[in-house]
Parts: C-alpha cells; sequence; structure tokens
C-alpha cells in the first residue's frame, strides 16, 4: 500500500469513506497476506466481486496463535504477544510498521482524550510487564513519555508508593489516568481508599487467574466506591489490533474513525446479527495494514444503533486473554 494510502485512513470523514478504505485494504490483503489468501480462497470467496463490509471473510484470530500473518512473508521488527495462562498459546503479531502502530493509538487516544500532555499516566500492569511482548504496555509507555509529567510511570505491586502518588495529584488537581487491569486496580481499591473524584480509572479488564470473574458491573460499582470516582473508564484492544476501543461509561465503547465492529451471527459465524442482537464481535481495523484488518474476535458483544457497542463475555473454551473477559 502506498504511504498517500496509508494517511488517508487517518482522515475518514464518512462511512463511504471507511467503506472504499476497507474494500481496498481486503483486495490487497487477500494477495499478500498468504494465510489470510489461503482463508479467503478456501471459503470460495472472489475479492474482485466482494462489494459490501459484511461480505468480507474475516480471519478467526485463533491463526495468529498458529500462523505468520505478516504481508508478503516480510520480516517484522517488532512482534506483540498476548497475555495469557501458563498454559496457553501466545498469539503473536508481527507488526512490520511500528509507526502506524504508534500513529493509530496516539491519534485514537487524542480523538477520545485529548493531549497526552495534559495528564499524569500511571501504568498499574503487572501481569503485562512480567510477561513481556506487551502491546498494550508499549502504548501506555510511550504516551507516558509523550505526556512527560514527571510523576507518570509503571507500577507492579507498589500499592503504598502508588496511593501517595495520587494522593499529591489529587491535591495538586493534576488531570491523571490510571489505566490498569482488573485484578490489580481491586488489589489497590481494597488495600486504600483514595479520594480523587478527578482521577481517570481506565480497566483494561482480564483477571489473568488471579481473582474469580465478576460480572462489569459489579466491578464498577467496587472501583468507584473505593476509589471515590463517578465512573469507570475501559479500553478494549488486543494483541492482534493496531487500534482501540474506549467506552467512558456504562461499558459503551465506541472506536475512532478507521475501526468499526460488526456483530456476527451467534450459529452463523458468515453472517452478520441484527443491531442489537448479541453475537461474535468482528473487528475491522484498518491501522491493520500488513497484517489482517478483518478478524472475528472470541468476544461476544452487542452493537447500538449509534454505533457504539458492549462486550458481553466470550465464547466458552475461548483462551483466556487480557481483553475483556467480564459478562455484563
Amino acid at each position: 500500500m502506498t504511504e498517500n494510502w496509508i494517511k488517508s485512513i487517518y482522515k475518514i470523514h464518512s462511512d463511504d469513506d471507511f467503506i472504499t478504505l476497507a474494500l481496498e485494504l481486503f483486495r490487497y490483503q487477500a494477495e499478500h497476506v498468504s494465510v489470510y489468501r489461503s482463508f479467503v480462497n478456501y471459503l470460495g470467496c472472489k475479492p474482485e466481486k466482494v462489494s459490501h463490509l459484511e461480505d468480507i471473510p474475516y480471519l478467526p484470530i485463533g491463526f495468529f496463535s498458529r500462523h505468520s500473518i505478516v504481508a508478503d512473508n516480510s520480516k517484522a521488527p517488532l512482534v506483540f504477544l498476548s497475555s495469557g495462562t501458563t498454559s496457553s498459546v501466545r498469539s503473536r503479531h508481527e507488526v512490520l510498521r511500528p509507526d502506524l502502530y504508534i500513529k493509530s493509538f496516539t491519534n485514537t487516544f487524542i480523538h477520545f482524550y485529548g493531549n497526552p500532555e495534559q495528564y499524569c499516566i500511571l501504568g498499574l500492569l503487572p501481569s503485562y510487564l512480567e510477561q513481556g511482548d506487551s502491546s498494550l504496555v508499549y502504548m501506555v509507555d510511550h504516551l507516558i513519555r509523550e505526556g512527560n509529567h514527571p510523576m507518570s510511570g509503571f507500577y507492579l505491586k507498589q500499592y503504598d508508593a502508588l496511593k501517595q502518588t495520587l494522593e499529591s495529584l489529587g491535591s495538586s488537581r493534576q488531570p491523571t489516568i490510571l489505566i490498569g487491569v482488573s485484578y490489580a486496580l481491586l488489589d489497590l481499591a481494597e488495600s486504600f481508599r483514595i479520594g480523587f473524584p478527578e482521577l481517570i480509572v481506565m480497566e483494561t479488564g482480564g483477571m489473568k487467574g488471579r481473582r474469580h470473574e465478576m460480572i462489569r458491573t459489579e466491578l464498577h460499582q467496587s472501583l468507584c466506591h473505593r476509589l471515590g470516582v463517578q465512573q469507570i473508564h475501559s479500553e478494549y484492544g488486543m494483541t492482534e489490533l493496531l487500534s482501540q476501543a474506549y467506552s467512558k461509561k456504562d461499558g459503551l465503547f465506541r472506536t475512532p474513525p478507521w475501526m468499526k465492529v460488526i456483530v456476527r451471527d451467534m450459529d452463523d459465524p458468515l453472517s452478520i446479527a441484527p443491531i442489537g442482537r448479541t453475537g461474535g464481535i468482528n473487528v475491522v481495523d484498518l491501522a491493520n495494514v500488513f497484517s489482517c484488518a478483518f478478524i472475528a474476535t472470541q468476544d461476544l458483544g452487542k452493537l447500538h444503533d449509534d454505533g457504539s457497542f458492549e462486550v458481553l463475555g466470550r465464547f466458552d473454551n475461548s483462551d483466556a486473554r487480557g481483553c475483556n473477559l467480564m459478562i455484563s
């Protein structure tokens, strides 16, 4: 794909723009990404005849655990591995152009929250830091460096130090984002009460086998009560995607203009579910230029008329992953 085409994905102004670019990227990947090409051919799909977003084949996300998914079998300079239990095979995303990931997550953050320089950003992501090769840690680290606040940084299990930092930031009314994996946020909340109502608490989902799974509303109510905030924000992303969706309240996620969620039928994975019906989440991420932009996840969700969506859980027997595992 040309540099001008790549730049155009961040200049989308309408659904027609999105669909045009998605169809062009589909045809490119159906030719240049060998695993996806084989998948498309196996389904008997003729790329030149596909004219609707709903007719594009969505690659099951499990393929990233078993295959190299990169254009022209290129050597990728950056490889992300999914989080997971010790018994699971970690999914691999070979990122041929790290600059596209940086541009995507930076522009997405700005789209929803504004310039990172406004914030002190604190990362409470112990399991991701311990396992390594995390796309989430890469993203948060870059946003921390972009924001350049002297008190920004990562915490493992230093809850006392984190509490002191939050108290100091709260007393100075510094806009702050605390992004953390669910179990670690609960550990923090159960250790201390923090009176910082302006704090943005953002959970990334997943108990990582450290705690029993909780209903999202129960988790958010507990965190709100203990941390003294009105809403819990959420981030929906995964190793296989270079873009993220965010929820600012009530578990309703929204995507940036170059990302779209489509819900597939529970019983027929090649069909699209009606708006408002629970099904499997398919994601189109146009930032995934050189891997696969059309992914059938193992998450269950529901799409709303306004384009927002909910994450309602996961299909049975799917791997424990870092994205939202909670049922709402």
